[in-house]
């Protein structure tokens, strides 16, 4: 969505999308589909996709990997930035995009004040992964499309688009207004989220939390050994805690959209191709447990059987157990 592209303050349709992907087709048509192997067919790429790019994706995706290579210089090692790395995994994307843009404001699975619904979307937000309005609205679409040509990411095209290419590319639907009134005028409704597509106000915040991270390490190196230790350090928390961290997020969650619809396993039989990738799931907080998602995509539970590790919802068990969460759906709930 550009700039000058106008909003309104509120916006009056609802979305519609599946509740329960496994009434979308017959129980004859689904009956085979929980042993079934990954399908052989392939999708051509949704109609509204172009052959234009999108440039601001393209050139920071490539920007970014190749800064990358600073991690591989000496000097700018630290333990300190290794451990951001984890660390920010666990915040910017479990907390930031699994429990905030996905389980709370995609398929509202659970209830949290606004206060510490809006400071978890601002830790998805240093994702790079888009603001949450459109997030939320991209994902009802696969939701509503899953493994059908206008799935905006399904791998059946091409792993490499279910991955990223489908970033890369410029789907016309998508980035016009009326996209975000069909599929996520919920969120457009609280003004918080509407100031964050205003002048792309979401990027500017990563553009700051990456330089938060600068000059803190800057300071607590310069004290303690003086300006180019600082420097050194500085940069050091930049390229992990930022960089490394920010492409770990991105290839862990577009696993979900390309790994998690090949290869696994499948406790239900759903009208898409999701699997539960255990790969992926340890990476992504539980996230990769796809096809329970897809089978109860308003469940804040991802992981169904005893041994389906989420620490995500482990997180939300946490925040509902001190009073900070309400309304936790699970599959349970229907």
């Amino acid at each position: 969505m550009s700039a000058s592209t106008p909003l309104p303050e509120t916006v009056a349709s609802e979305v519609d999308f599946p509740a329960n992907d496994r009434a979308s087709r017959s129980h004859d048509q689904v009956a085979d589909l929980t042993s079934a192997p990954s399908v052989a067919i392939r999708l051509p790429v949704p109609e509204t996709v172009g052959q234009r790019l999108m440039w601001g994706y393209l050139i920071t995706f490539v920007a970014l990997h190749l800064t990358l290579l600073l991690a591989f210089v000496p000097w700018l090692f630290s333990w300190t930035g290794v451990l951001l790395v984890p660390l920010g995994l666990y915040l910017f994307d479990w907390v930031g995009i699994g429990l905030c843009y996905h389980r709370t404001l995609t398929h509202t699975g659970l209830v949290m004040p606004k206060w510490l619904e809006h400071t978890f979307a601002i830790l998805g937000v240093c994702t790079l992964m888009d603001s949450p309005a459109r997030w939320v609205a991209i994902h009802r679409k696969h939701h509503q499309h899953a493994d059908e040509q206008p799935d905006p990411h399904s791998p059946l095209v091409s792993f490499l688009w279910g991955h990223f290419g489908w970033l890369i590319r410029r789907d016309e639907e998508s980035n016009a207004a009326g996209f975000y009134h069909q599929y996520a005028p919920d969120v457009l409704r609280d003004p918080f989220y509407l100031k964050l597509e205003r002048n792309v106000l979401w990027v500017w915040i990563y553009v700051a939390h990456a330089v938060m991270f600068f000059l803190v390490g800057l300071a607590v190196g310069w004290v303690a050994g003086g300006p180019m230790e600082g420097l050194r350090f500085g940069l050091s928390l930049f390229v992990w805690g930022v960089v490394v961290r920010t492409l770990l997020t991105w290839h862990v969650t577009w696993a979900v959209n390309s790994v998690a619809h090949m290869w696994g396993y499948r406790n239900y039989p759903t009208r898409d191709n999701s699997r539960n990738s255990w790969l992926v799931a340890l990476f992504t907080g539980g996230e990769g447990w796809h096809n329970n998602h897809h089978a109860y995509p308003v469940s804040a539970a991802h992981g169904h059987r005893w041994w389906e590790f989420d620490p995500t919802y482990w997180t939300i068990c946490f925040l509902s157990w001190i009073g900070l969460v309400t309304q936790v759906k699970t599959q349970r709930d229907g």
